[in-house]
């Protein structure tokens, strides 16, 4: 069970040379933390393996998001993304993140692998404000509808800009 953390406003920065990678399995339970990972989210290998990815979901992230990061990822190909995760502690942090399908020898999924590393000040400057009009349209939403009410929104945007997602983020810098 997740226990309740309460956020702060206080930034973790990673370094250039830190990158966030996990594995899950096709449920989204964590089989593999780097060191990056439970040191940056302050959790322990123990803490992390066998527990849902969302253990380190911020409450600013739009819901619509991982509707669409699934379904991209869901399609067949990877998804990149800015996050703003927590930490244990309630802290947050960004992370530029890159999410594809883990595949055995034979082809068949078996999970997801994520690297994350430090995104663009400048990309999370963008982001933000998507971010935050995305959770004000899910608020109205109510809790059913939001993820498709604002995954919605945010592709009627990228339409208006003339523009797919991937190329949106990939324009966003790293």
């Amino acid at each position: 069970m997740k226990r309740a953390i309460n956020p702060t406003n206080r930034e973790i920065i990673m370094q250039e040379s830190d990158f966030i990678v996990s594995k899950t399995d096709l449920k989204g339970r964590i089989t593999y933390a780097n060191r990056i990972f439970m040191q940056i989210a302050g959790y322990s290998e123990f803490e992390l393996l066998g527990v849902q990815h969302n253990i380190i979901r911020h409450p600013d992230m739009p819901r619509g998001v991982f509707r669409l990061l699934w379904s991209v990822i869901e399609s067949g190909q990877e998804c990149f993304a800015y996050v703003k995760n927590m930490a244990k502690n309630g802290d947050y942090y960004w992370v530029y993140a890159n999410v594809t399908i883990d595949y055995d020898s034979k082809m068949n999924p078996i999970g997801y692998f994520s690297v994350r590393r430090k995104p663009s000040k400048q990309g999370v400057e963008a982001i933000s404000p998507i971010y935050q009009e995305m959770m004000s349209i899910e608020r109205q939403a109510g809790a059913r509808d939001a993820p498709d009410v604002s995954m919605q929104w945010l592709m009627d945007l990228l339409k208006s800009k003339n523009t797919t997602y991937a190329e949106f983020i990939h324009t966003l810098g790293q």
